[in-house]
């Protein structure tokens, strides 16, 4: 152990104050004095989000001598030149319940490495060992993480205990994240791969076997789509298995995808209880996250663009490509549910329909494109407020329009005998079979086009060029007719209405966002606004605003009462029609598609 490069050591150490303490051995420092830095930010979360901010203490010494550290900047510390080994200890708060992280109390233990691992400045590269000790106080707790066990050597883990786990370089290190407690857990093998189930938190009855089932089927269906003929699971090269960490809570969603696992959150009330009968929404949607994040483990983890390879962890990193790595990722996702026969062609196209709904009542995607969306992702699709829908679009869900655009141009174009499916699979064998083997590149930010020609003989050029990298809309109804599936719209509601989106706070409806051109923004009223009144009636949260509009007719007028800050305000609005659409896709046909 001793011989070892770079060592950390972390324990929980102070469960109920939510504290880790780390310590860090450098067994050659800098001549010239070590720098330290943590990342500011966690790949596949494209925002700065300062994680040095909650290291609280930070100390060092060298020989049992105390070491000067100085810091350098937000995320960046310096000790003094000295003689190796260099031992830096310090202390990280973790009460951030999300998966990008990192939790601690009394019940469980999760991190991310970029919240708790100090990067040695040019030393990356070398292999590190990570020591992972108990909690203080409490016993029964096992480790799950897809970082291996430092087999061979003293102190080595075994399978789910504590002690020595490896990784070959602080890039492998920081993307293996741990959970310790004592959870539910499932094992299976999805084309002999072992998987991981790991669900912390209160879930009671949680039907696992048929848990099991689904994600297998999800988990072999895209095995065998990028590796049709080995069907070797990409992972291999980094781990001996692949986790699946949820944590349950209330209201929970979100994933962040890894190497080799990803990191969930998932809402009780969506996962299947024993002797429940049907398939919910609520469980449709916790499968098509299982099988997005999934998905990432090929595109995006091993397939990049070049501005993440490597990744810079001190700055962001821009790309006008997200709408291929998220988009692309996003209509897979449910696709993939459908290939692997847990969800029926009646849900999917469902699922297609709420994403177009999705996409058409956001203003903003006359004003921004995809690529452009991917490329301000740190500055605005991470950082919305009151006006994004106005002025943004998603290149999760417009990507994902755009990816099934290009499918079926690609099937049209090419008589049938290419899909997208063919791009991908190349993609995959030119940037991310190798990825983790030493050879590290990724997709140019204009080489996709190139690529699809190269693929499937079809020339997509325009189409990117007008739907992403311009605002137009995808022809979806006129690419889906001739494979028997229609798109149609039909109105959600016969209210009028004031064009805006609302929230519950407390007792009282506000004004979340108003509409660009909308009835709300004629009258002049605004985001924040507190509804009080309409035509002298008090409007009652959550549904009190409906109640009170349907009662009159399009263009008919009323008097709002508003609180602006502490201020009464009346305006007059002229109702709008229903501008609320639904988008209903359907097949003629039961083989449509």
């Amino acid at each position: 152990m001793n011989d070892a490069p770079i060592i950390y050591r972390l324990q929980p150490y102070d469960p109920t104050g939510h504290r880790y303490r780390v310590s860090l051995t450098v067994t050659r420092p800098d001549p010239h004095g070590q720098c330290l830095a943590l990342p500011a930010w966690i790949p596949g979360s494209y925002l700065i989000r300062d994680f040095s901010r909650q290291i609280e203490t930070l100390t060092a010494r060298a020989d049992n001598r105390p070491v000067a550290i100085d810091k350098l900047d937000n995320h960046t510390w310096r000790a003094a030149p000295c003689d190796g080994p260099l031992h830096v200890e310090y202390t990280v708060y973790a009460w951030d319940l999300s998966v990008r992280g990192a939790h601690l109390d009394e019940s469980h233990a999760f991190f991310n490495g970029t919240s708790v691992f100090l990067r040695v400045q040019g030393q990356e590269a070398e292999p590190c060992l990570v020591d992972l000790q108990p909690p203080r106080g409490i016993d029964g707790w096992k480790v799950y993480t897809s970082l291996p066990e430092a087999r061979g050597v003293t102190g080595a883990a075994r399978r789910h205990g504590f002690g020595l786990y490896r990784a070959p370089g602080y890039d492998a290190l920081i993307d293996h994240p741990v959970e310790m407690g004592t959870p539910q857990v499932a094992r299976f093998t999805a084309h002999g791969a072992e998987h991981e189930l790991v669900f912390t938190g209160e879930a009671p009855r949680l039907d696992m076997a048929r848990i099991v089932d689904d994600v297998r089927r999800i988990c072999e269906t895209q095995i065998a789509f990028f590796e049709p003929r080995t069907k070797r699971a990409p992972f291999l090269d980094s781990s001996d298995r692949y986790v699946f960490m949820t944590m349950v809570t209330g209201d929970g969603y979100g994933g962040l995808e890894h190497r080799a696992s990803t990191a969930l959150m998932a809402s009780r009330k969506d996962l299947p209880v024993v002797g429940q009968q049907g398939q919910g929404e609520g469980y449709r949607t916790f499968l098509g996250l299982v099988s997005h994040e999934y998905f990432h483990t090929w595109n995006v983890k091993r397939i990049k663009p070049a501005a993440f390879a490597p990744y810079r962890l001190d700055q962001p990193n821009l790309t006008r490509l997200l709408w291929i790595f998220e988009g692309f990722t996003s209509y897979y996702d449910d696709l993939q549910l459908l290939r692997a026969g847990v969800i029926t062609q009646a849900d999917y196209l469902r699922l297609l329909g709420k994403t177009v709904t999705g996409v058409a009542r956001t203003p903003g995607r006359h004003k921004q494109s995809v690529a452009e969306s991917s490329f301000d992702a740190w500055t605005r699709y991470y950082k919305q407020d009151e006006n994004s829908p106005n002025a943004l679009i998603s290149y999760y869900t417009k990507g994902a329009l755009v990816a099934l655009g290009l499918d079926l141009v690609i099937r049209r174009d090419s008589h049938g005998a290419y899909s997208l499916d063919d791009v991908m699979r190349l993609l995959w064998q030119r940037y991310g079979r190798d990825f983790y083997r030493g050879k590290p590149q990724g997709l140019d930010e204009d080489a996709f086009p190139a690529l699809v020609r190269e693929a499937t003989g079809v020339d997509v050029r325009r189409f990117v060029a007008r739907h992403a990298y311009g605002t137009a809309e995808v022809p979806l109804a006129e690419l889906l007719a001739p494979h028997g599936i229609s798109v149609q719209w039909k109105a959600a509601a016969a209210i009028p209405g004031l064009d805006v989106r609302t929230r519950k706070q407390g007792d009282n409806l506000v004004l979340a966002t108003v509409l660009e051109g909308g009835a709300a923004h004629r009258a002049g009223l605004s985001a924040g606004d507190v509804l009080v009144a309409v035509d002298g009636l008090r409007v009652e949260a959550p549904s009190g605003l409906d109640t009170l509009l349907s009662q009159y007719q399009p263009g008919e007028r009323v008097r709002v009462h508003v609180f602006r800050r502490d201020e009464l305000r009346a305006y007059t609005v002229r109702l709008a029609a229903p501008a609320a659409l639904d988008c209903v896709v359907s097949a003629e046909s039961q083989n449509a598609g």
